[in-house]
This record gives structure tokens, C-alpha cells and sequence, in this order.
């Protein structure tokens, strides 16, 4: 079976029965975050590529007309009208490491109904949980002030291809190194690795398993400081490394305790021990917080291994995201239950500087000093260019950060900036909503048909 199925079965009704109807014409899908989770001053666009990765290679067969047939209980005979149905259609979208905020669209989608509509679970799936995931690991390089941040999240990730993307995204916004090996391979990110206890368990001594592992790997080692006695293990981690002449380059890594406290030590021994140039990275349960709280405490750490909490940005581990359609051939729709109302028609967000944004339609002129953020990535259901590269990610992310204000940035209580609707906008909205509030009490009004009792039946007035 193919992606096709890796979708939510609703889609597949839904489908079906516009395609039984005719219901094909050209639909625009919009998909947006409606808050940003509590802690957050803004959000890092992500996830991009992986979806357009899938539209382009969307196609329904015969395997997935099984499939589908099957979990409908149905002959696949009733699900032929979806046999070879692929994806056709218009994406635009804000390029992935660009800044953005809530009630943004990050990408919208612009196709036949059916098509727009089965691509619903994958995109948003996917650039919902990147989205989440990029912005925890921006927080990060910011915590950390200029020092290297590197991904250690692989064996905690949830699935291993979240890992790949967190290795990814860790680099897109600014991680040094990540110790995931497929991500380094295919995306050219510098590797990153130490050792774990159990090699220091599994030798005589501790000195034994420095000794044997400087002695496999040539040049600058990262030497796990704490699996006994963690003074004692620096102690011993700066004998090691002087006798063998592998300080400059070289490191120890604290991976418990009070990390900051202990970093101090650990400076102090090795520094005492003639090694100024030997690092000390911090791991174990790392995140913005714990990363900030070292920094502003003046902890000698220079680099910071963040894992687990990074990698499935424990604190907001999903976004309230949507993907809602906004306009159906030509006339703009919008959604008006509690809460969740939408906003109609295909836009734009233009971004002003400090990231004081406007939302807009898509056709609106740009204000004096604002540029459009949603650009025109797939086309007939092809990508208009090349894949963008990390480096290019990273500079959109750098340069969008260099201009957020500085409450946005902040890793506790953060105050984050808050898009404005265009007049036009804010005009087609309140249209919108009248028309479909007049419809409702037109229907509302209309004579209710009696209900007809069932024959041999009859209705007695009390009892």
C-alpha cells in the first residue's frame, strides 16, 4: 500500500461521495495554528518539504482501493471512483524556517475537492508536528546564548522517523550536531557522539575504559565523566587525556546531577590538571529551561547535548492546528461554531517589520512595508523549484529571529505578537458571516413538513 492510507477514514467517505456527486470543482484549503501553546512566543514553519514530498508522489491504486474498501466493509468495486486519483493541484505556502505566528496560514492548499480534501491527514500531520517540534528546538539555541546546542533525542523519539526530523529541524534552527547517523548522512550534519555507562561498566575501571576508548578513536574524545563517582571520573578523564596528549579538542560530559555545580568542579580539576582547552558538554534532560537557568548561572558548560524533552517537545507536544476549507469554486465559506470560527477566502500574510503581521486576501496589494510570506511552491501538482537546503532554512529562520522582539524570544513568560486582519479581510468576513446567518433564519423559517404517522396508526390527543 502506498501513503494513500495513511489517512483518516473520513476523508475517504468524504471523497468518495464527491466524487459519487460531482462535487469536483476547485476548493482552498487553509491550514493554521488557531494559539500558540502556553510558553511560546511564536512558532518556526516546518514540514514543508515532507509534505510536498507526498502530494507529488500522491496516487490511489488498486492496493489502496483494497484497503479502503476494507476498512468500509465495502466491495472495492464501490470504491473505484478513487482508483488513480492524484493530486493536481496549487500549494502555497510560507517557506520552512520563516517565523510565524497564530492565526497565520502556513500553507494552503488549492485543488478538485477530492484531492484537496484527501490531503488533509498527512500535510497537517506533518507540518503540525515539525511546526512543534522546530520551534522547542529554537527556544533551545536561544537558551544557550551563542554556545553549541547538539540533538541527542533519536532513542526517545516518538518513531524513528520523528527522529530524522528532529535531527533536521535541530539544524535548521541552528544545532551544531546531532548524534542521529541516517539524519547526519543524508542531510550533511555533523555527527555527534560520546559513550554510554555500560562502556564503563562493562571494563575493569573507568581508567581502563578511557584508556580503551581513546585508544580506538584517534584525535579529540568525549570522555562520560559520571557513571561512579563524577570528581573522581574528571579526575581520572584529565589523566587520561594528558598522558595520551589528547586535550586540545577533547571533552568530558557531565550526564546527572547538579550540572552546573558540577560543571564548576569539573572546570576547576581540569583546569588545575593543565587542560584549559578540554570542553565540558551537559546532557540529561535538557530543554530550554534547564539550558537557560545554566546559562544565566554562569555554569563553565560549553555545550549542551538536548534529548528527550527537545525531541518531543515535551512541554507542548502538539499544536491546535486546522485545516479548513475557506473558499468552494469562487465563493468563500467559513465555519461559525463557538470557538472555532474561520476566516473566509485564499490569503496572505505580510510580514512588517518586528513581525507586526497583517493577514489579508490573497489578491490584496501588500502594505507600504510589508512582504508576502505565502509563496506559490507547487504547481500542478509539481514543486515550482528545487528543494530549498538547510543553509537556506537557516537563514530565513536567522533572519526572521534577528527581527522578532525581544519579549517574543524570551524563554519564560513571553509575550508574543499578535497578527491584524486586513480591512478587506475583516470585510469579506463580516459579508460572509451575514449571508450565512441569513440563510440559516431563511431556512429556519420555512413551514416544517408534519410528520406523517405510521400507517395503522394513530395519534391520541392526551392521556
Amino acid at each position: 500500500m502506498s501513503d494513500a492510507t495513511t489517512t483518516d477514514l473520513y476523508e475517504v467517505t468524504m471523497a468518495m461521495s464527491y466524487l459519487r456527486e460531482g462535487t469536483t470543482g476547485l476548493a482552498t484549503f487553509s491550514l493554521f495554528v488557531r494559539d500558540l501553546p502556553p510558553e511560546r512566543g511564536f512558532l518556526v514553519a516546518a514540514g514543508l518539504e515532507s509534505a510536498l514530498d507526498y502530494l507529488g508522489g500522491f496516487r490511489v491504486g488498486p492496493e489502496d482501493v483494497d484497503a479502503f474498501a476494507a476498512a468500509l466493509h465495502r466491495p472495492p468495486r464501490d470504491l473505484e471512483p478513487l482508483l488513480g486519483l492524484t493530486f493536481t493541484g496549487r500549494v502555497r505556502a510560507v517557506p520552512e524556517g520563516r517565523i510565524v505566528l497564530a492565526g497565520e496560514p502556513l500553507l494552503e492548499v488549492t485543488a478538485p475537492l477530492p484531492q484537496a480534501q484527501l490531503a488533509e491527514t498527512y500535510v497537517l500531520n506533518q507540518l503540525s508536528h515539525q511546526t512543534a517540534i522546530a520551534s522547542k528546538a529554537a527556544r533551545c539555541v536561544l537558551a544557550a546564548d551563542g554556545r553549541p546546542v547538539v540533538d541527542f533525542s533519536l532513542r526517545r523519539t516518538h518513531g524513528p522517523q520523528a527522529g530524522f526530523q528532529a535531527a533536521r529541524l535541530g539544524a535548521m534552527v541552528g544545532f551544531a550536531g546531532t548524534s542521529n547517523v541516517a539524519a547526519a548522512t543524508a542531510e550533511g550534519i555533523p555527527a555527534v557522539g560520546t559513550m554510554a555507562h555500560s562502556f564503563v561498566e562493562a571494563l575493569d575501571s573507568e581508567e581502563e575504559a578511557f584508556r580503551a576508548f581513546a585508544r580506538s578513536h584517534p584525535g579529540p574524545v568525549t570522555l562520560l565523566v559520571d557513571t561512579y563517582d563524577t570528581e573522581e571520573g574528571v579526575r581520572v578523564a584529565a589523566r587520561v587525556l594528558r598522558d595520551l596528549d589528547r586535550g586540545p579538542g577533547s571533552a568530558v560530559r557531565l550526564d546527572s546531577g547538579d550540572l552546573g555545580d558540577l560543571a564548576v568542579r569539573a572546570r576547576s580539576i581540569l583546569d588545575e590538571a593543565g587542560l584549559p582547552d578540554v570542553r565540558i558538554i551537559a546532557s540529561g534532560g535538557l530543554d530550554e529551561y534547564a539550558v537557560d537557568d545554566l546559562v544565566r548561572s554562569g555554569a563553565p558548560i560549553d555545550t549542551y547535548a538536548v534529548g528527550t524533552r527537545v525531541g518531543v517537545s515535551a512541554d507542548a507536544p502538539y499544536l491546535d492546528s486546522a485545516y479548513k476549507l475557506v473558499e468552494f469554486e469562487g465563493r468563500p465559506v467559513m465555519k461559525l461554531s463557538s470557538a472555532k470560527v474561520t476566516a473566509p477566502g485564499r490569503k496572505q500574510v505580510f510580514r512588517r517589520p518586528g513581525c507586526a503581521d497583517v493577514i489579508g486576501l490573497a489578491d490584496e496589494r501588500p502594505p507600504a512595508d510589508g512582504v508576502p510570506l505565502l509563496e506559490t511552491v507547487m504547481r500542478n501538482g509539481q514543486r515550482t523549484g528545487p528543494r530549498p537546503t538547510l543553509d537556506e532554512c537557516r537563514g530565513r529562520f536567522t533572519t526572521d529571529l534577528g527581527d522578532l522582539r525581544s519579549a517574543a524570544r524570551r524563554i519564560r513568560a513571553p509575550v508574543a505578537p499578535r497578527a491584524t486582519t486586513s480591512e478587506r479581510l475583516s470585510v469579506l468576513t463580516a459579508h460572509v458571516r451575514r449571508r450565512i446567518e441569513e440563510q440559516l433564519s431563511a431556512a429556519s423559517a420555512r413551514p416544517r413538513i408534519p410528520e406523517r404517522a405510521p400507517s395503522g396508526s394513530h395519534r391520541s390527543g392526551s392521556r
